[in-house]
């Protein structure tokens, strides 16, 4: 068994061989001139980039095989968008495809979900309200925040309380 041994979907990780960057180019100019193994190589030769992403989000799902193929899909999607004459190394490019992906499929596969401009709106108050502290030294009122975005206090709670994690209806209200 190999020392840095991971099976993702199957895979063993640390036998993946990774490109140079010549190799890519010349990849994507074989893809690009319709020779489909070339995708197959690319692919292959990138696997430990989407590894490499996936650590941050460890935590943040039970299931790191999904997070895999998800990530995978956002690769074949940055190999599919890439140009090799703009100048920027695959790489660069495609830890954002990937991490996108990722970051979507977080975001609509959770348990409870909630609109994009409630969470926006909910991130704009908290930022609004670290920069009346720092300027005024105290907190704005409910009040002071309804009229500044212009919305009711429901809104406003509601949206701050979009940010709280569900928590099941089993889970005891008491320690005792």
């Amino acid at each position: 068994m190999a020392k840095n041994k991971v099976e993702i979907n199957g895979i063993n990780t640390s036998s993946l061989n990774v490109l140079t960057h010549d190799e890519m180019v010349n990849l994507f100019i074989d893809y690009s001139n319709g020779i489909m193994s070339a995708k197959e190589k690319l692919i292959k030769g990138n696997l430990k980039l989407v590894l490499s992403i996936l650590r941050k989000y460890q935590n943040k799902c039970d299931n790191l095989d999904d997070l895999f193929q998800v990530g995978v899909v956002g690769l074949i999607k940055a190999i599919d968008n890439f140009d090799v004459s703009i100048g920027v190394r695959f790489s660069t490019y495609a830890v954002f495809m990937i991490d996108g992906e990722i970051k979507r499929y977080i975001r609509d596969n959770s348990s409870l979900r909630i609109s994009r401009s409630v969470k926006e709106l909910s991130y704009s108050i908290i930022n609004y309200r670290e920069e009346y502290l720092n300027t005024n030294g105290v907190y704005p009122s409910n009040e002071e925040v309804c009229s500044y975005f212009n919305i009711s206090e429901y809104e406003l709670y509601n949206s701050l309380n979009s940010l709280n994690k569900p928590v099941s209806i089993f889970e005891p209200i008491y320690n005792d």
